[in-house]
C-alpha cells in the first residue's frame, strides 16, 4: 500500500503544481490586462507619458509570454500616442505591427481597431487615400463579425469623413446614409461631434449652408460639452471652409483661431517631451531584443561550426559522387550533340520541305483563282449570249442545241464552283452565314435548275415536304443550296428511267433550333459495298461508264465537308442495282420575329417608271455586250466604257445612279480607278462586277470604296435586288 501511496503522493503534488502554475500565469495575464486597458485610458485622458511607459512595460512582458493578444493591444496603444505626436511614420510602423499580431489571433476587435487607426492615418495624414479606405473596408469587415454596430459606425464615420475630405461626396454619402440610420441607436458621446461635422460637410456641399451652419454649431457645441477637443478643433476647421466659401472672412477667421488655439493647447510642449523620451526608451528597448536575436543566432551558428567536420566529410563523399555524374553528363552530351547534328540536319531538311509544301500550297491557290477567273469570263460571255438568243429569237428558245449550249456552260460553271469551293474548305475559308429562306421553295428552284438532265434521263423528281417544318427557316442558304444540288444532280445523272424523291421531316425542336432531317433516294445503279467507304473522298468517281457525265469527282466531297461545318454526317445507303440512298440532319433556327425583321427589311422597289442611269465600266468586249443588253432588257439607260481613265472622264460630266466595275481591267485596275472616283468625292454606288472569287478581293473592294460584289456569272435577280438597295439608300442619304 505504501507505494501506492507515494505514487500517488506525487501525481498529486504533480498535479496540484501544474495547477498553481496555470493559475499564476493567468494571475500574470490578468494583470497584464488591467495594465493594458489602463494605458489605454492614460492615452484618451492624454496623459501620454503614462500610457507609453505602462505600454511599455505591458509589452516587454507579454513578448516573454508570447501572447499575441497583449503585443497587439500594447503596439496599437503606442502607434496611438505617437500619432498624437505627429510622428506619423513611428504610428504607422506599430500600428502594421499591432495587425501583423492580431492577425495571428481570432480576436477581430483587435484587428478592427489596428485596420480603423491605419485607416485614419493613410487617409488623413499621409495622403494614401485608396490604402486608407482598404484598411477601413478591412475595419467594418471585422466589426460586423462581432456583432459591434458601434465599431461599424465608427468606421463608417471615419470612411464617410475620409471621402468627404478628398472630394468624393458620392460614394461618402452611401456611408452618410449608413450612420444617419443608425446613430440614434448605435451612436454615443464620443462620436456625436464628427457625425454632426459631416452632416455640415455634406450640406455645404450641396449647397445647403443654412443647414450645414446648424450642424457644425451643434458639433462644437458637443465637442465642448463632452470635451473632446481634438473633434472640435476639426469642426472648426470645416467650419472656417465652409465660411471662406461664403465670402464670411471674419467669422471664418474666428473659427480657424480656434482650431489652432486648441491644437496648441492639447500639443503643449512639456508633454511632447516627456512622451518623446518615454518613445526613445521604447526604442532602446527594442534594439536590446534585437541585439539578444542576434546573440541567439551567433550561438547557433557555433553550435553549426561544430557540426562542420561531419559537413566537410558529407561533402567529400558528394563530392566524389558529383564528379563521377559530371563525366557521365559529359560523355552523354557529346553523345547528344552527334544526335543533335543529325537531328538540325533532319530539321532542315523538314523546314525546307515545308516551305516547299508551303509555296506550292500558295502557287496552287492562285493557280485555282487565275484558272477560275479566266473560265467564268468566257462563260459570262457563253451564258449572257445564249440568254439573249433566246429572248431575241422566240423560235430557238425550244432548240435542243441552244439547250444543251447553256446546259453545258452552266455544267463547266458548276465544276470550276466545286474546284473552287473544295479549296476554300481546305484553307478553312468557309463561315457559315445567317439568311433567311423557305426550305420548300429553295429544293425547288433547284430541281427547276436540273430540269434539263432530268428530262435528259427521263427521270422523275418527287418532293415531299413536312408541314411541320417552319415556313421560314434561318440559317445559311447557299451552303444549303451547295449540298442539295449535289445531291440531287448526282442522283440523276446515276438513274434513268426512274425515280428520284426528296423527303423532308422535322426530326425535333429543341427551342428556336428545327432539327430537319433530309432523304434523297434514287431507283438508280447504286454503288457497292467495296466502294461506299471511299465514295466521299476528292476526285474519286466509282460506277462509272463512257455514256456518263464525267464530273470532277468533287460534288460528295464538298458535301461532306459543308455537312460537317453545319456539325451533322451524312449517311449512305446502297447496293449495286438498287439505288441509293443519302440521309442527313440540319440544325436550323426560326425566331418568328427575327424572320419577320428580316423579311421587313427586303426593300422591294415598285416605281417601275423611273429609268436608272448605269454606268458599266468593262475591257472585255463580249461581256460588255452581255452587260449591256441585260441592263436595257431591265429598263436601265447603259453607258459603256472601255478602262478606268474613260469612266473618270465620263464622270466629270455626266451624273450617274449606279456603277458596274470590272476588276481586272488594263491600264487602270478596278480598284484604283474606284479609288480615284472617291477622291473626286463622287458617291455613286460602286458594285464590282468580277470574276474574281469574292472572298479574295472583298477586303480591297471595301477599302477602296466599293459598296457590294457580285461574281460573273450572276444571277440577274441578285444583281438588280443589290442595285436597287443601293439606289434606294444613296437616294435617301442624299
Amino acid at each position: 500500500m505504501f507505494p501506492n501511496r507515494v505514487v500517488l503522493f506525487f501525481v498529486l503534488f504533480f498535479s496540484l503544481n501544474s495547477f498553481l502554475t496555470a493559475q499564476n500565469a493567468d494571475f500574470v495575464r490578468n494583470s497584464l490586462l488591467q495594465k493594458s486597458r489602463q494605458a489605454t485610458k492614460y492615452f484618451r485622458e492624454q496623459d501620454f507619458e503614462k500610457s507609453l511607459l505602462l505600454s511599455r512595460e505591458v509589452l516587454k512582458k507579454a513578448l516573454l509570454m508570447n501572447d499575441s493578444i497583449l503585443i497587439a493591444a500594447s503596439y496599437n496603444t503606442i502607434g496611438s500616442n505617437y500619432n498624437e505626436f505627429s510622428e506619423f511614420d513611428k504610428s504607422i510602423e506599430y500600428y502594421k505591427k499591432a495587425l501583423f499580431y492580431a492577425n495571428k489571433t481570432t480576436n477581430d476587435s483587435l484587428k478592427f481597431k489596428a485596420n480603423n487607426n491605419l485607416g485614419n492615418l493613410y487617409c488623413f495624414e499621409k495622403g494614401q487615400y485608396e490604402l486608407g479606405v482598404k484598411h477601413y473596408k478591412k475595419a467594418i469587415f471585422h466589426s460586423q463579425n462581432i456583432s459591434n454596430h458601434t465599431y461599424t459606425l465608427l468606421t463608417s464615420l471615419n470612411l464617410t469623413w475620409a471621402y468627404f475630405d478628398n472630394s468624393n461626396f458620392e460614394e461618402g454619402l452611401l456611408f452618410l446614409n449608413y450612420c444617419n440610420a443608425n446613430f440614434k441607436q448605435y451612436g454615443n458621446d464620443a462620436l456625436s461631434v464628427v457625425y454632426q461635422m459631416i452632416n455640415g460637410m455634406y450640406s455645404s456641399h450641396i449647397g445647403n449652408y443654412k443647414k450645414a451652419r446648424v450642424f457644425f454649431e451643434k458639433a462644437i457645441s458637443l465637442g465642448y460639452e463632452f470635451n473632446e477637443l481634438n473633434d472640435v478643433s476639426y469642426a472648426h476647421n470645416e467650419f472656417s471652409k465652409m465660411l471662406f466659401r461664403m465670402g464670411n472672412y471674419k467669422e471664418a477667421y474666428i473659427h480657424l483661431n480656434k482650431f489652432n488655439e486648441i491644437k496648441d493647447k492639447i500639443y503643449n510642449e512639456d508633454k511632447l517631451f516627456k512622451a518623446s523620451i518615454a518613445g526613445l526608451n521604447l526604442e532602446l528597448d527594442e534594439y536590446k531584443r534585437e541585439l539578444t536575436k542576434i546573440e541567439l543566432i551567433k550561438e547557433a551558428q557555433n553550435q553549426n561550426l561544430r557540426k562542420s567536420k561531419i559537413i566537410v566529410i558529407l561533402f567529400v563523399i558528394v563530392l566524389f559522387v558529383l564528379l563521377m555524374l559530371i563525366f557521365t553528363l559529359i560523355r552523354n552530351n557529346s553523345f547528344k550533340r552527334k544526335v543533335n547534328r543529325e537531328l538540325t540536319i533532319a530539321n532542315n531538311d523538314l523546314l525546307l520541305a515545308k516551305e516547299k509544301a508551303e509555296e506550292a500550297s500558295q502557287m496552287k491557290s492562285q493557280f485555282v483563282s487565275t484558272i477560275s477567273h479566266e473560265l467564268r469570263t468566257p462563260l459570262y460571255g457563253v451564258i449572257g449570249i445564249t440568254n439573249m438568243l433566246i429572248d431575241e429569237y422566240k423560235d430557238l428558245s425550244k432548240s435542243q442545241h441552244l439547250s444543251s449550249l447553256k446546259f453545258s456552260a452552266r455544267y463547266l460553271l458548276s465544276l470550276v464552283n466545286d474546284i473552287l469551293q473544295i479549296n476554300k474548305i481546305e484553307e478553312n475559308r468557309v463561315v457559315l452565314e445567317s439568311m433567311t429562306f423557305n426550305i420548300y421553295d429553295e429544293i425547288e428552284m433547284i430541281i427547276r435548275s436540273l430540269s434539263f438532265l432530268s428530262q435528259n434521263n427521263k427521270n422523275k423528281v418527287e418532293l415531299l415536304v413536312d408541314p411541320k417544318i417552319p415556313e421560314y427557316v434561318i440559317g445559311d442558304k447557299l451552303r444549303f443550296s451547295q449540298i442539295i444540288m449535289n445531291l440531287v444532280s448526282n442522283a440523276l445523272k446515276f438513274t434513268k428511267n426512274g425515280v428520284i424523291s426528296i423527303h423532308v421531316v422535322l426530326e425535333k425542336k429543341e427551342g428556336k433550333i428545327n432539327h430537319i432531317g433530309f432523304k434523297i433516294k434514287d431507283t438508280g445503279v447504286g454503288i457497292a459495298a467495296v466502294d461506299q467507304d471511299k465514295i466521299f473522298d476528292k476526285f474519286v468517281q466509282v460506277g462509272r461508264n463512257d455514256t456518263d457525265y464525267q464530273g470532277t469527282g468533287l460534288g460528295l466531297s464538298i458535301v461532306k465537308r459543308l455537312l460537317h461545318l453545319f456539325g451533322s454526317e451524312i449517311t449512305l445507303n446502297s447496293a449495286l442495282g438498287e439505288g441509293t440512298t443519302f440521309s442527313f440532319s440540319i440544325p436550323f433556327e426560326s425566331d418568328l420575329d427575327k424572320t419577320n425583321d428580316l423579311i421587313n427589311n427586303i426593300r422591294v422597289d415598285l416605281s417601275t417608271s423611273q429609268i436608272f442611269k448605269v454606268l458599266v465600266v468593262e475591257d472585255n468586249r463580249i461581256n460588255q455586250l452581255v452587260t449591256k443588253k441585260i441592263m436595257e432588257k431591265n429598263l436601265y439607260k447603259c453607258f459603256v466604257v472601255d478602262d478606268g481613265y474613260e469612266a473618270l472622264k465620263i464622270l466629270e460630266t455626266e451624273i450617274f445612279d449606279i456603277i458596274l466595275m470590272d476588276i481586272n481591267m488594263p491600264l487602270l485596275n478596278g480598284f484604283e480607278t474606284t479609288r480615284l472616283i472617291r477622291n473626286k468625292n463622287i458617291t455613286t454606288p460602286i458594285i464590282a462586277l468580277t470574276a474574281f472569287d469574292k472572298e479574295e478581293i472583298s477586303e480591297e473592294a471595301i477599302s477602296a470604296g466599293m459598296n457590294d460584289i457580285i461574281i460573273k456569272p450572276f444571277d440577274q435577280s441578285k444583281l438588280f435586288k443589290a442595285m436597287s438597295t443601293l439606289i434606294y439608300d444613296a437616294k435617301n442619304v442624299g
